[in-house]
């Protein structure tokens, strides 16, 4: 009798939790904008899936959005409905010959594009992990998670894995990730105040000359048709997922060379890459109607808008007082790639900042974010459908860095090698993200193989870019010191 009313009480409770969701992540569950992450952690061990699933049960689901599900009131409306959560339902362990796997790295390729297009259950809370004791090339065996995009964006979801993660060498210890260092002001009273007035009103001058574009943007302005440019439309191709390891070490030498930072060195290898794979392309068509100089190629890169970020704030980002919010609170800027071929491969790099230096005077991102939940408040979810579609459909693909733990850390009592992550959704192509780890950063490539049938040639590309970018870098730092 007293289970029953237990009972009772918990379905009552539930009832009493139910949540609207954010403006963002009614995005996200639409269909013609669906979007969830994949994402994959190489372990250093074998498989535990009982120690993992005993972790899952002490973290994850004390988080409300972990154990609930989205439901579509008659409204139009959605909402986090709590229900009860059975573990083993969502940490999933395949029955497997491994025996009978001949290349590892193939397999796993293959089974995490094929999770990749296999739709949600939105009847039960929307995330799924798989653990697979399998060795390949960089781990001893993985687990791959699939997580709708409605749960929160990438710092979200790192944050997440921090706080199921340990120090390797301090089991009770959080993990770290580098500091932001901020600028240390003048002293001079007067100094200061024209330096704030001439930085508010170049602020002021940039953010009305980029929200211009925007507008453009949005009435006619589209990227140039190449190789890389997705279908428009609602109708999204077959999903392939791949990724490759680079060493952070070497970004560290062109970003300490060039004085910059790492996220201005990952969109100067981008463009050095894309330049390349694109210009190997229109050499093997007959007609070459289309000179890289002319082409008009961008992406949107995506920025974190919290303002607080430490390490601290991020692991205790699930608890309830949290000043470091969960969910969606990313906004974007629409970033124009430096498509060229350059003689001198540090130009892609001082491109890639100078742009950039730009687009964070800007209040770009801020006011992105703003317009999608005015429009959804004004106007409702059809029309903000159609406001980011025609984004989307009108640039070429997306980038998004997130720094990870740069410490070695064991997740569950796991001790990681790696991490790769991928976002997935919408009517773009290409889609690549950069995920760091202790000396590691991941390079990963979301693609619909409709479009681009040969990602690894593209992944190639990214990677010798880098290469000849760190030996120029190297030359450039020998030329300092001789001087």
């Amino acid at each position: 009798m007293e289970k029953g009313k237990d009972m009772a009480r918990d379905e009552q409770d539930q009832t009493t939790a139910i949540e609207p969701l954010s403006p963002v992540s009614r995005l996200f569950v639409s269909p013609s904008l669906y979007c969830f992450i994949i994402f994959t952690l190489g372990f250093q061990t074998r498989c535990n899936p009982s120690t993992i699933l005993e972790g899952v049960k002490n973290t994850w689901i004390k988080l409300p959005r972990f154990s609930s599900k989205v439901e579509m009131k008659k409204n139009g409306k959605a909402f986090w409905i709590p229900v009860s959560v059975r573990v083993e339902d969502h940490v999933i362990v395949p029955d497997l010959d491994y025996s009978n796997i001949e290349n590892p790295d193939q397999f796993i390729e293959d089974y995490t594009s094929n999770i990749a297009n296999i739709p949600m259950d939105m009847s039960k809370p929307l995330w799924e992990l798989h653990l697979l004791n399998i060795k390949t090339s960089n781990a001893e065996s993985l687990a791959i998670g699939k997580f709708h995009h409605s749960l929160g964006d990438g710092m979200s979801l790192m944050s997440l894995l921090l706080a199921s993660s340990r120090k390797t060498s301090d089991p009770e210890a959080l993990p770290t990730t580098a500091a932001t260092k901020r600028n240390v002001g003048s002293n001079n009273k007067h100094r200061w105040l024209v330096g704030r007035l001439w930085f508010m009103l170049r602020v002021i001058f940039t953010t009305v000359i980029e929200m211009f574009k925007y507008l453009l943007t949005l009435c006619f302005m589209r990227d140039t048709k190449t190789p890389l440019m997705g279908k428009t439309g609602d109708r999204v191709g077959s999903k392939k997922i791949i990724h490759r390891i680079i060493s952070f070490d070497d970004v560290k030498l062109v970003k300490n060379t060039m004085e910059m930072k790492v996220n201005d060195v990952l969109l100067g290898i981008t463009q050095a890459g894309l330049s390349r794979y694109l210009k190997r392309k229109s050499d093997m068509v007959v007609e070459k109607t289309q000179i890289l100089e002319k082409i008009r190629l961008r992406s949107t890169v995506f920025i974190n808008l919290r303002p607080d970020t430490k390490i601290e704030e991020l692991a205790n980002m699930m608890e309830k007082d949290s000043k470091c919010r969960w969910g969606n609170f990313v906004g974007f800027v629409m970033f124009p790639l430096w498509i060229r071929s350059e003689d001198d491969s540090l130009e892609y790099v001082r491109r890639a900042k100078s742009i950039m230096d730009i687009k964070k005077l800007s209040m770009e991102s801020l006011l992105c974010y703003g317009l999608i939940k005015f429009t959804m408040r004004i106007f409702g979810e059809q029309a903000t459908e159609s406001l980011i579609k025609r984004i989307f459909n009108h640039t070429t693909l997306t980038f998004s860095n997130v720094l990870g733990p740069d410490e070695e850390i064991s997740f569950f009592d796991h001790p990681m090698s790696y991490i790769a992550a991928s976002a997935l959704g919408g009517p773009q192509a290409l889609i690549i993200h950069y995920v760091s780890y202790v000396n590691k950063i991941v390079i990963n490539l979301a693609v619909d193989t409709t479009v681009i049938p040969d990602p690894h040639l593209l992944c190639d590309d990214l990677v010798e870019s880098l290469y000849i970018i760190k030996l120029a870098a190297m030359k450039k730092g020998i030329h300092k010191m001789e001087v």
